[in-house]
């Protein structure tokens, strides 16, 4: 007998946190290591924010919230899109408040897929995205966005990948794990191929918008793409841009027939995000924002610092992210090489198991996002783990033999 259903069998656990509970386990046994796997900020929630939250408790804001979100979380979210993108949504039924963008993803798929549907992922990309497609019983199709061309999508290789069959096309910018920011000219290529399929639909995951670097500027898909506005799902959330990882608040502002059947899920499954969680989330939204802009620039150092350092390594080849808080390294140079075991390093999988066991630090091997061979390191700590993995992973990559 199995306590399982059939379609278990088509996803993992998450291979971030895979890696990061691994490292984890290393470190309870007394190895030292360093953890860049996992992409979660180690600053601190805003206080004010912190301090909205403490108020909602004083206040006795402790019951259920409607399933769309509190209204005054949709309005400040309405607000935001205006304000930051330019972009319209009627809070009262275009704006869903969800447990973090993942359920925002999740039931939008769940509400929109049927067997077979197809789904077009631009490699590299979220690892979430395909183990959803799979359990809801769509099909991936992958575009494939190599390195060369900024890990953003040939228009040839789109068209390819789009079928009557295509339900969703997801687009990530800044991007997880590439850091890739698509501009406007990438955004509307997408736009105009995606319109010549009236069944498709274009999931926009915006929510490492606030991390870009070098003054380089963001533009949303729905301000890219007005003409596709009926067809567009904006996702977004607070866990990146304010450093609330675990009030899980995400939201999704699109067209009113697709939040509808999205809220509809969420009033029978999370019944609502965390009352406290929202309203911390609208202070997020509506108070000083001067800890995301102060953030973005202590994100912009560690990277040069990881860049400057990954430069001295050989072996491990990087090119700047413009956004979110990862480098996604070319580990090509190790495959074929020999460890000190004995082991020949076959893949990225091979050479991301080598640094942490040998080199004491945890990354995601770049099969997990549909893309090889890469590794993905996680600048979101502090500078002296970076430092210190820095050394590490130099010691590491030096003991491979040709």
């Amino acid at each position: 007998m199995t306590l399982q259903a059939s379609r278990m069998a088509s996803i993992t656990t998450s291979p971030s946190m895979a890696v990061s509970e691994a490292a984890k386990a290393m470190m309870a046994d007394g190895v030292d290591v360093v953890n860049l796997a996992l992409g979660e900020p180690d600053f601190a929630t805003p206080d004010n924010v912190c301090a909205a939250a403490f108020a909602a408790i004083r206040e006795g804001r402790t019951d259920y919230a409607a399933p769309a979100g509190d209204p005054d979380l949709r309005r400040a979210i309405a607000h935001k899109l205006e304000h930051d993108n330019g972009l319209t949504y009627d809070p009262a039924g275009e704006i869903t408040v969800g447990v973090g963008a993942k359920q925002i993803i999740f039931n939008a798929m769940m509400a929109t897929l049927e067997p077979g549907d197809e789904v077009v992922l631009l490699a590299p990309y979220f690892v979430s995205y395909p183990a959803v497609v799979a359990l809801l019983g769509g099909v991936v199709r992958v575009v494939e966005c190599r390195r060369e061309n900024g890990f953003g999508p040939l228009r040839a290789d789109l068209e390819a990948a789009l079928s009557e069959r295509t339900r969703w096309v997801l687009v990530n910018t800044p991007g997880n794990p590439s850091g890739a920011v698509f501009d406007i000219e990438d955004l509307a290529m997408i736009g105009d191929v995606v319109a010549a399929h009236p069944n498709a639909l274009v999931m926009s995951d915006e929510i490492y918008e606030k991390i870009i670097f070098d003054g380089v500027g963001f533009t949303s898909f729905g301000q890219a793409c007005p003409g596709l506005r009926d067809r567009t799902l904006i996702v977004n959330g607070l866990s990146k841009s304010h450093c609330m990882t675990g009030w899980r608040v995400g939201y999704g502002a699109g067209p009113a027939e697709l939040i509808g059947a999205m809220t509809k899920l969420a009033s029978q499954s999370t019944t609502s995000t965390s009352t406290i969680s929202q309203v911390a989330a609208t202070e997020a939204l509506m108070g000083d924002q001067s800890s995301v802009v102060e953030n973005c620039k202590r994100y912009q150092a560690r990277r040069d610092l990881l860049m400057t350092g990954l430069a001295e390594i050989p072996l491990l080849d990087a090119i700047a992210p413009e956004g979110a808080f990862y480098l996604f390294v070319d580990c090509s140079a190790m495959i074929g090489r020999r460890a000190p075991s004995g082991q020949v390093i076959a893949n990225d999988v091979d050479a991301a198991e080598y640094l942490l066991r040998e080199g004491r630090v945890a990354c995601v091997p770049g099969a997990a996002y549909g893309l090889e061979p890469f590794v993905r390191f996680s600048f979101a700590t502090s500078d002296d783990k970076l430092v210190k993995a820095l050394g590490q992973l130099g010691d590491a990559v030096s003991k491979l033999e040709s």
